[in-house]
């Protein structure tokens, strides 16, 4: 009986969060953070508490060899220059959701549901700035589709939906 409780309040608490991350009043706050990304598009509005990968060291090692990764938490990985690029899942445990980004923070490609361990690669494209990988199945959860927004400093003052300075 006890464990049904635990289970029954890991739904709920889930089902909470999912909640949080998509309908956090996220347009009128433009100053941005370098540790989040929020996406916001015709039907989603999330926060992401975010690490950078923004050196080869960092982007190749990425997010493997993790176990398990919060929620609401994910990784950008951000290029000097836009250009093509492929990932694959290689010693990564976790299924993972790709958003791949363009200079101007537009998403131009979503992968969805990486299969964990799979030498497969996936193309982003040949123009990506920058890939979000969060938790597998959530860009389909929250609407995360091509043309929504994506603000954090790295898209710089060009971007569809700039940071103000603080």
């Amino acid at each position: 009986m006890r464990r049904r409780s635990r289970l029954s309040f890991g739904l709920t608490f889930g089902r909470a969060a999912l909640f949080c991350l998509s309908t956090t009043p996220l347009l009128a706050q433009s100053v941005c953070r370098s540790d989040e990304v929020v996406i916001t598009g015709p039907e989603t509005q999330a926060r992401f508490s975010i690490e950078i990968a923004d050196d080869a060291g960092e982007r190749a090692l990425g997010l493997m060899n993790r176990p398990e990764m919060p929620r609401a938490h994910g990784m950008l990985f951000v290029y000097e220059k836009p250009q093509p690029v492929s990932f694959w899942m290689a010693n990564t445990l976790i299924p993972l959701d790709m958003i791949f980004v363009d200079q101007r923070g537009v998403v131009t490609r979503v992968h969805e549901e990486a299969v964990p361990l799979d030498r497969t690669p996936i193309e982003g494209g040949d123009a990506v700035y920058a890939v979000l990988e969060i938790n597998g199945g959530l860009t389909r959860a929250l609407g995360i589709r091509p043309g929504d927004q994506l603000r954090h400093p790295a898209f710089g003052l060009d971007a569809a939906d700039p940071c103000l300075t603080q």
